[in-house]
């Protein structure tokens, strides 16, 4: 049984290592301006300093230029893609024609990545970008599970298939959305998306006997977010998946914090590990409630169960969870005063989490001592009053650099 690669989002390089720390093989990354996440683009700095790294622990870093590019880009285009050889990037991830041609050009040594973007939803389309030199094919989000197979079937062996299995799901098709643009003038087809599907509308109805009477069609007391699906998690599917023999599971987010990385990739690390070392024991529910704690909106399967499948349909648009939130990011553990970094109020008689690498249960206690990082002094709370606003902790056990915390609610 072949273990597939855990792919997961890195904004920076801070994430990046935190993504490693949790079991992630490799990371996937925004380059300057020309990838679909123009809010987390990375500095060529910080983007080679992520491949060093990645590759001293042998691990793994693809680039985003997944852009559909105007001509005015191109020059931008093939400087990135000559960086992009001569640091050794394990892959580009392109959606555009023309951009493929330019990274055939200017980075010859480097995978070629097909994105999510190209809409990739047969195997006549995987064959036509193997074909022009692809490696890799990440395919739609809208497929089930029987075209996946199918698809993996009629697909030379050389060619490696991605799928994504957690995260945002887009209003557009795979993400191909002209919405934002629209309504902000921000384009998601040039990396700037304003997430205007996330947005709260208030909705009116034409009443049908009296014309130019509106009324309003309320969903709560902030309005309602049609456009906002559920998130899409394929816990529960993981051994279906590997089966399938899909070479690279994806997580979505690279807008995301450092909590929720440790936290899903952890989760997802573990899972696969545990399946590939004994499927009959293999239980999803362990997996699907440490996910629980996580997440911002409800969670669905999207297609991949089931073409005709609604429930993702159920719109759950505000990105909130009521019961657990980031805590902190150890920075320096010591067996009496650790410091942290919080991330939300901390106070004595807290219950935190500590999420623990390559380990699915976490460990739980309660804050009985804090001290005030530059008095030394013991206090009875902390806020996050400014960015990187530390603490000292009395920790329960032995804990490492960057491991996170949970704090319940």
């Amino acid at each position: 049984m072949k273990k597939p690669e855990l792919l997961a989002p890195a904004g920076s390089f801070e994430k990046a290592k935190i993504a490693f720390l949790y079991g992630a093989d490799s990371v996937y990354m925004g380059t300057a301006s020309l990838s679909l996440r123009s809010r987390v683009e990375v500095e060529n700095d910080e983007l080679i300093e992520t491949i060093k790294y990645a590759h001293s622990i042998d691990k793994k870093v693809y680039a985003a230029i997944n852009i559909y590019a105007w001509d005015e880009n191109y020059e931008d285009i093939k400087k990135q893609a000559k960086l992009l050889n001569e640091c050794k990037v394990d892959g580009i991830i392109v959606s555009d024609g023309g951009v493929l041609e330019i990274i055939k050009e200017y980075a010859p040594e480097v995978d070629i990545h097909i994105s999510t973007q190209a809409n990739i939803v047969s195997a006549h389309s995987a064959n036509f970008w193997e074909k022009q030199g692809a490696k890799r094919v990440i395919l739609a989000r809208e497929l089930n599970k029987n075209q996946i197979k199918e698809i993996i079937k009629n697909t030379p062996m050389r060619l490696e298939t991605e799928i994504f299995v957690h995260g945002a799901i887009c209003f557009g098709y795979s993400g191909r959305c002209f919405l934002s643009d629209f309504l902000s003038s921000r384009s998601a087809n040039l990396g700037d998306c304003a997430q205007s599907c996330r947005w709260a509308y208030n909705l009116y109805a034409e009443e049908a006997n009296n014309p130019g009477n509106l009324m309003p069609l309320e969903y709560d007391n902030t309005g309602t977010y049609i456009f906002s699906s559920k998130d899409l998690c394929l816990i529960k599917e993981l051994p279906e998946i590997i089966q399938m023999g899909v070479d690279s599971l994806k997580i979505e987010g690279r807008l995301k914090t450092e909590y929720y990385l440790a936290s899903v990739i952890n989760t997802y690390r573990n899972a696969i590990d545990d399946y590939i070392k004994n499927p009959n024991l293999f239980d999803y529910t362990k997996y699907l409630n440490e996910l629980e704690k996580t997440k911002t909106r409800g969670l669905t399967t999207f297609y991949f169960n089931d073409r005709n499948n609604k429930d993702f349909q159920e719109f759950e648009g505000k990105q909130y969870n009521s019961d657990y939130e980031f805590g902190g990011k150890i920075l320096k553990y010591d067996e009496e005063k650790s410091i942290i970094e919080i991330r939300n109020k901390l106070k004595v008689g807290d219950t935190l989490e500590i999420i623990i690498p390559n380990q699915i249960d976490v460990y739980k206690f309660i804050i009985d001592k804090l001290w005030d990082i530059e008095t030394d002094e013991p206090i009875e709370f902390v806020n996050p009053g400014k960015k990187g606003q530390q603490v000292k902790i009395k920790l329960p056990i032995k804990c490492e650099e960057n491991w996170i915390l949970r704090r319940k609610k």
